[in-house]
């Protein structure tokens, strides 16, 4: 099992995070081999091992079909019959610390012979369709957000076509303008033409950057296959898993929202959409762990079932209704059928992110990399496995990187730093701060740092409170409101003096503060600067930056690093 309190980030340039360490995988897959042939559970009319091997075989053949599209066409086809290793994510623009799941995926699948599968999340929408981009000079950095579309976050990326072609075609050379000359030869310049070239033959956001992305892997010696979770959740083998989950809806959904409810308590969570929200009720109709949108209407919506005698009214509860031959004791062979059917005439019912993750594992494969926050909402789907389904969760591994932009800066001493260095001195001086994940390109707040800035801030605050400390020896000191301090502050407070009292003291606090005005410049320059440095490296050691704005030199030293 894994032990989430030791999953965390990792701070220091080019480290990796690997729970259980990839030694350790062989364990891992041989535990989970064991348990792949005992999964006798009914899976309404067929034994979920049955499914499982007929979702393998579904899984390699689209995965085949969809990578000869751009790349490994003369690859023969994967091998269902051998051990699967998977991976997925969004067709992002990620950053390298979650790149790195791939290279391990292909690392991995070589070691122990078996085919590596990338899933490319499609059922997710895109939210942003900008990229973070650092600006500015070395020692003053900024960060601005670059478009590359028009955004839509009600549209899933298995839909999402270029909006704006213009805005797409010159994405690229505005980020690197845009860098300036922060980072040579930025992997952007071979990235997004390669983009472009895919786009001439797609319209879909998504596929164009994953294709162009896989296709970067591939010229660096990955062997992996990827596919979209679309086509995983069109094949028929999950339409068995889909008719189950519908006609068991009601035990499914309490065990669903307990599981949730159980992960809440154990990490202090009052998020209501955290690590998932719960299926509602809203009798007599339940939601299931399900989207779906029509052709028609390619907008996600959540899927919601009611029972009507031996058939269950599937709707979104807006303008689509379905009917489907199914009961909790019932053979869900005809059910599928009817799937298929909708399928068929463009009705898209997909997996949201639990049941995703829960079918991968369960029986698309026999080993999941998870990044730190897929694998802590596996929490979840361990649960789900051992509740709903009776079976013991098969394990997988947790993956993630930290690489720094490789930007160099002068310091005040002269001599110059890489982005290693710089990534120390920021961790010193920030305490650890991170920059927010929705970046709009406004000045950075000043945030408290290191011993510098509050020893500062704390003089500061003396020279307020308690100017009488700092002026020993000056000049002109007033002597008056020194006198009447003295007198206040060893006069003792009571009721009817307590208002007096207060207000003398503030009093000759004020009066004493002129003496202090130059100490008190020399250090608001210096919470200043400290200020500028702290802004500057936090820009400069943010590690969500996207894999395509890093050399790519510097990325393959960091994935050969993995062993």
């Amino acid at each position: 099992m894994i032990d989430h309190r030791r999953l965390h980030v990792p701070r220091e340039n080019h480290a990796i995070l690997a729970e259980p360490p990839l030694g350790g995988v062989t364990d891992v897959v041989a535990a989970n081999l064991a348990l792949s042939g005992a999964r006798t559970y009914d899976l309404q009319g067929r034994p979920l091992a049955e499914i499982a091997q007929l979702a393998r075989r579904e899984l390699c053949q689209a995965a085949y079909h969809w990578t000869a599209n751009y790349g490994q066409a003369a690859a023969p086809p994967p091998d269902p019959a051998g051990p699967i290793f998977l991976a997925g994510h969004q067709p992002e623009i990620v950053h390298p610390g979650v790149w790195l799941k791939n290279f391990a995926l292909d690392k991995l699948a070589r070691r122990h012979g078996a085919t590596a599968v990338n899933l490319m999340i499609d059922s997710d929408a895109l939210a942003a369709a900008s990229l973070a981009v650092p600006t500015g000079a070395a020692a003053s950095p900024r960060i601005e957000r670059i478009a590359f579309d028009h955004a839509d976050a009600a549209i899933p990326y298995e839909e999402r076509e270029i909006q704006d072609r213009e805005l797409f075609s010159t994405f690229g050379q505005r980020v690197r303008a845009e860098m300036g000359g922060l980072v040579a030869d930025p992997l952007i310049e071979q990235f997004w033409p390669a983009v472009l070239t895919r786009a001439r033959s797609l319209d879909n956001v998504g596929a164009c950057l994953s294709q162009a992305r896989h296709q970067c892997e591939i010229a660096w010696g990955s062997q992996s296959w990827e596919v979209p979770q679309s086509q995983v959740c069109a094949s028929e083998s999950f339409q068995w898993l889909t008719a189950h989950l519908l006609a068991q809806l009601p035990r499914f959904r309490t065990v669903y929202n307990e599981a949730i409810s159980r992960y809440r308590h154990l990490h202090h969570l009052r998020s209501a959409s955290h690590p998932a929200p719960e299926l509602a009720e809203d009798d007599p109709w339940l939601e299931a762990p399900l989207w779906v949108w029509t052709a028609d209407d390619p907008r996600r919506r959540r899927l919601f079932v009611r029972q009507d005698n031996r058939e269950l009214v599937l709707a979104d509860r807006q303008s689509w209704e379905a009917r489907l031959p199914l009961s909790a004791d019932g053979n869900a062979a005809t059910a599928v059928t009817k799937l298929l059917e909708l399928r068929d005439a463009g009705v898209k019912i997909r997996s949201r992110a639990l049941i995703t993750t829960l079918w991968a594992r369960l029986a698309l494969g026999d080993l999941f990399i998870h990044g730190i926050g897929g694998a802590k909402y596996d929490e979840v789907t361990d649960l789900l496995m051992e509740r709903f389904f009776g079976v013991e969760p098969p394990g997988f591994l947790v993956l993630s990187g930290t690489l720094y932009l490789p930007i160099e800066r002068r310091q005040t001493n002269g001599q110059r730093s890489g982005g290693q260095a710089a990534a120390a001195r920021g961790r010193e001086q920030s305490a650890g701060q991170s920059l927010p994940s929705q970046l709009e390109g406004t000045p950075m707040q000043p945030q408290p740092a290191g011993t510098g800035l509050r020893a500062i801030r704390q003089e500061l605050r003396e020279l307020t409170y308690h100017p009488e400390r700092f002026l020993d020896g000056a000049q002109n000191a007033p002597a008056d409101a020194l006198a009447s301090k003295q007198h206040w502050i060893q006069t003792s407070q009571t009721r009817e003096n307590a208002r007096q009292r207060c207000q003398a003291i503030r009093q000759a606090n004020e009066a004493m503060q002129p003496c202090l005005a130059e100490r008190r410049q020399e250090l608001l320059e210096r919470e200043a600067a400290i200020i500028r440095r702290v802004d500057a490296q936090r820009v400069l050691t943010w590690r969500e930056y996207g894999f395509c704005l890093y050399p790519e030199a510097a990325l393959l030293q960091f994935f050969a690093s993995l062993s």
